[in-house]
């Protein structure tokens, strides 16, 4: 991933910095800095929109199994209305459209189950990327990124409120 590459790379840069005598501070190059933090910014959006379509995946899946679902109770009632006619073949038919719609919820219940373990499998990936890098900027930056690190901790916030909504 290329944020842990940044990540280095500012590592190797504090690291190679220049000591200041007396002290455990070092001199570094601004620009250089804020490059890279800049760099690291414009890395970060990838696993925000992985999550965002994650979620509206999850969303559109769960449209489709519903509007599935809705035809198959539909074409039950259909078949119902056409065999009214006799007596046996009512009892029947209603008897049918209980096992069609009770299969459909079934059906419905499945591909919703799967659609919310898929989409948590994948907020799952997503909380474990941010959770590292976060775990990363700690180790490596500090206090000088303290508003990046705000963003990723909302971030993590947004993607386990997400994952508690599937549940």
């Amino acid at each position: 991933m290329e944020i842990f590459t940044l990540l280095d790379t500012l590592e190797d840069l504090l690291e190679n910095s220049k000591k200041l005598p007396f002290s455990n501070k070092s001199l570094v190059e601004k620009e250089e800095m804020l490059d890279l933090i800049k760099e690291m910014r414009l890395k970060l959006p990838d696993e925000l929109k992985q999550a965002k379509w994650v979620k509206e995946e999850r969303q559109r899946i769960l449209v489709e199994a519903q509007k599935e679902a809705d035809g198959i109770v539909k074409e039950a009632e259909n078949r119902i209305i056409a065999m009214v006619d006799e007596h046996e073949i009512t009892r029947k038919a209603y008897d049918q459209k209980t096992e069609i719609i009770e299969a459909a919820n079934e059906m419905s219940r499945e591909i919703s189950n799967g659609t919310k373990e898929y989409a948590d499998n994948l907020l799952a990936s997503a909380e474990e990327v941010l959770t590292e890098t976060l775990q990363t900027l700690e180790k490596n930056i500090g206090q000088t990124l303290n508003a990046m690190q705000i963003s990723l901790e909302d971030t993590i916030k947004t993607v386990q409120n997400s994952r508690k909504e599937l549940k």
